[in-house]
């Protein structure tokens, strides 16, 4: 493993920095109303000179009233998911860990849902109400990873082979779950909740649900770097990281919860997106290298930058309808989940 410096850190974010700006410059031009380049970045200087006067009321809307506020919350959810990806393979040493195939996803899909069905029956404050949701996904989350955790032990250390199955089994218990909640909703619930299940951004939830997401992640993401360390040592096994004074308890603690954080607030505001969490990781470390000092916000980067790609071919393949941004993401990361699946049993 190459020793790690802040320059080369910081340049490998830099160019995945790049990458991300000319994708969000793409996602912002393309769309059922076409935008010139030009018109583009016109109104963008526009706007960072605060001279918001000069614009169309058609271009702030599209631009910064409709497409802008969407691709800004997939770069949050891409980031999200994708570092609860790779920390959750990391910690289970497994790579075929995901939120989506462990089931967390599910679990907050499920807490979710259960919340949205309550809400309208609790007499709330519109900021508690807004609150919810995310808390029911991340309750959601975090009981499924509890569940999956000690249904993977075995003989009081975690056996990968049956956490995997543990996990896929849970999903699909959570999808038939979800499916008796939904054949009690009337039409026009169904159609929307079945529709948000396959993963969307079409809803900039509120701003306060907004602020949440960003904190969140900030907050969930700082403290799984800061066992960056420690996971690096994991990847070799639990009882050699302990012999090298790793406290394996404390890590795991802190991750899962972080991890199911992560996985919450992202399938709070966008449905369940899968294999997001399981496709960037191994990208980045392909790229990267395994050190995840580096891989963690390189991940966060590339998380984003799949997502916003995801999210504009949704809504430009089949123009002016739009896919679910799960199914674009499930057509490349399900034959990766085969190929990584058939290579562990081989």
């Amino acid at each position: 493993m190459r020793p790690l410096t802040l320059g080369r850190l910081l340049g490998h974010c830099a160019i995945l920095a790049a990458v991300l700006f000319v994708v969000v410059v793409i996602a912002l031009k393309l769309g059922a109303v076409p935008v010139s380049l030009y018109g583009l970045g016109r109104d963008l200087l526009r706007v960072l000179f605060r001279q918001t006067s000069q614009l169309s009321s058609e271009y702030q809307l599209i631009i910064f009233d409709i497409r802008l506020p969407r691709i800004l919350l997939g770069i949050f959810v891409g980031a999200s998911l994708s570092v609860a990806g790779a920390s959750f393979q990391a910690l289970l040493r497994n790579p075929l860990a995901d939120p989506y195939v462990l089931g967390v996803s599910s679990g907050a899909a499920v807490g979710a849902i259960i919340a949205l069905i309550v809400e309208p029956h609790l007499a709330l404050a519109p900021a508690v109400a807004a609150l919810l949701t995310p808390v029911g996904a991340f309750l959601g989350a975090a009981i499924t990873v509890t569940a999956v955790y000690f249904l993977g032990l075995r003989e009081g250390r975690i056996d990968s082979s049956t956490l995997l199955l543990a996990g896929i089994i849970s999903a699909s218990f959570l999808q038939a779950i979800i499916m008796f909640f939904m054949s009690t909703l009337t039409g026009g619930n169904y159609r929307g909740i079945a529709f948000w299940m396959m993963g969307e951004l079409q809803t900039p939830p509120p701003q306060i649900v907004s602020l949440i997401l960003r904190f969140g992640f900030f907050l969930a993401a700082g403290v799984i770097y800061t066992t960056a360390p420690d996971l690096n040592l994991l990847l070799a096994g639990e009882k050699e990281a302990m012999h090298l004074g790793v406290d394996v308890r404390r890590v795991r603690l802190v991750v899962y919860i972080a991890a199911s954080l992560l996985t919450g607030l992202a399938v709070s505001v966008s449905g369940a997106i899968g294999y997001v969490g399981l496709l960037v990781p191994h990208v980045m470390r392909l790229i990267f290298g395994s050190d995840h000092r580096v891989l963690l916000p390189t991940t966060a980067l590339g998380g984003a930058i799949a997502v916003v790609i995801a999210d504009t071919l949704a809504r430009t393949v089949v123009s002016p309808a739009e896919l679910p941004v799960g199914a674009m993401t499930a057509i490349a990361g399900a034959p990766l989940f085969l190929y990584l699946m058939r290579r562990r049993l081989a």
